[in-house]
């Protein structure tokens, strides 16, 4: 495809405490709202097909899971983009085989799967023990070219790593996009990580010129809070659209990715970049090999 010129981008926010089908459904209403406002691109939240199961570790939780193949939820997206002319990640507990993953289909405007992504980076902590459902992604970063331009995306813990940010744009990303579900810490309700996280996406979009796009959840499940605050941010960092800690919704932004490609070129951080030096980087205690 050639390269897109401009895109508009929407995340939904909304709490996820119903069945599947109700989650489902509400998304998907969230969507057509999202696509009747002008939204070319629309992202669901981390795992929306219900509550978010990993803040314990349950044997039967596994039963959420299913292969990509005949997976209905997928289906419907991929017929609700067609019909909308519209590009969705769809975020889903993938069973593959005897092997489980959180993972991502992107789904194009001509309701098209273009390519499965698996979370790379899993976290295990109190209240997010992910670990215990998924094994670290095989896929690697993706990139995918949607009609709306060339799309990266990462899943919820991966936000926070420069490294994944930094492998989608070198493999051509215009935008980046991260479905999340985040919010309080069980172990610890004086730490409050709303604005830390924040701080981290936006960092992406001023060291890569990017837009950068998170979608959240909201609501009490069984005492931890999640705080939304899903936002569209632009290449400088700035919000352009963002929503607050409680609203069901969706953040709308429309970007110039024409310019923002020349600003990224202006700027020169890519063509600083000296690969030769990171050595350490692909190593898990900075060591380097002579």
């Amino acid at each position: 495809m050639s390269a897109v010129e401009s895109v508009t981008v929407a995340v939904i926010q909304c709490s996820l405490n119903g069945t599947l089908e109700e989650n489902v459904e509400k998304t998907v209403q969230w969507v057509r709202k999202a696509a009747a406002a002008g939204a070319q691109v629309i992202l669901p939240s981390e795992l929306f097909e219900g509550p978010y199961f990993c803040k314990t570790e349950v044997e039967t939780e596994f039963l959420r899971a299913k292969p990509v193949e005949g997976h209905a939820t997928i289906a419907a997206m991929c017929a609700l983009a067609k019909e909308l002319g519209v590009v969705i990640p769809v975020s889903f507990f993938e069973k593959a085989g005897q092997a489980y993953y959180n993972s991502l289909v992107m789904v194009d405007a001509d309701g098209s799967q273009l390519g499965l992504y698996r979370k790379s980076h899993i976290p295990d902590g109190p209240g997010y023990e992910e670990k215990y459902y998924f094994r670290p992604g095989d896929t690697g970063f993706q990139v995918w070219d949607t009609r709306f331009g060339h799309i990266g995306v990462g899943i919820c813990w991966d936000q926070w790593y420069p490294e994944c940010a930094r492998a989608m744009m070198l493999k051509g990303a215009d935008l980046l996009l991260y479905p999340t579900a985040i919010g309080t810490e069980p172990h610890d309700a004086s730490l409050d990580t709303r604005d830390p996280w924040h701080r981290a996406m936006l960092g992406h979009a001023v060291s890569n010129i990017v837009p950068v796009c998170a979608a959240n959840r909201v609501g009490d499940e069984g005492g931890q809070v999640f705080y939304g605050s899903s936002f569209c941010a632009n290449h400088r960092g700035d919000f352009v659209s963002v929503l607050d800690r409680s609203e069901e919704g969706f953040a709308l932004a429309t970007f110039d990715l024409g310019y923002t490609r020349r600003m990224r070129a202006a700027w020169g951080f890519f063509r600083d970049r000296r690969p030769e030096l990171y050595g350490a980087l692909a190593t898990a205690d900075g060591s380097r090999k002579v």
